[in-house]
């Protein structure tokens, strides 16, 4: 890497991926409110794709303004479920409603993933996976949330689909990485054109 990369986040999954791809980075996570934010842009009645895009830029700007000299990568996944976006449940309860709300239908994942240098946004790209969840029944999504929570309480939508969760699933339209909460082929894209990558 040409420019140091820091990821403003603390997601072990987008850490991971990098990882995987060989990419020289740093974690710094951003301190920010992201459900004050959230809900402000849902009260201004923005779409969930310009709220994916605003909170992953609010991450990196905010850990770009403190380190200028480096690409600072922030991400941000929401869940469009019909118009209403589906946060990180908050107890097993919420989880088993989030999944019951879900199933038998469709909904879309947005992965949104913006790069700034020295406080401004310099690449910005937003993913999207459409999904369709089998009728499973109330047993099996009981059972699910208790034997995955601790790493489902971290997931919008309650599930992982690298784990368990994709036995609920009967369609998926889209790249897995975006799945997992990072456009990875067009970041990798970005960063070889510019020559932080070897081309």
């Amino acid at each position: 890497m040409s420019r140091p990369l820091i990821l403003a986040s603390n997601s072990q999954i987008r850490a991971q991926l990098l990882r995987q791809a060989a990419v020289d980075f740093t974690v710094q996570p951003a301190r920010v409110d992201e459900e004050m934010m959230r809900d402000a842009l849902l009260a201004e009645e923005a779409a969930p794709r310009d709220i994916a895009d605003a909170l992953a830029e609010m991450k990196a700007r905010k850990v770009s303004e403190k380190h200028p000299e480096a690409l600072v990568l922030g991400c941000d996944q929401v869940l469009d479920h019909k118009g209403t976006l589906l946060a990180k449940p908050g107890t097993p309860e919420e989880a088993e409603a989030q999944l019951r709300s879900l199933r038998n239908d469709r909904h879309m994942l947005l992965s949104a993933a913006v790069i700034c240098e020295a406080g401004k946004p310099i690449w910005r790209h937003v993913g999207q996976v459409r999904l369709r969840m089998r009728d499973a029944s109330d047993d099996f999504i009981k059972g699910y949330v208790a034997r995955n929570w601790d790493s489902i309480q971290h997931a919008v939508g309650a599930y992982k689909l690298e784990e368990e969760g994709v036995r609920l699933f009967t369609r998926i339209e889209g790249d897995y990485f975006n799945v997992l909460g990072l456009p990875l082929l067009e970041l990798l894209s970005y960063l070889t054109l510019r020559g932080d990558l070897e081309q």
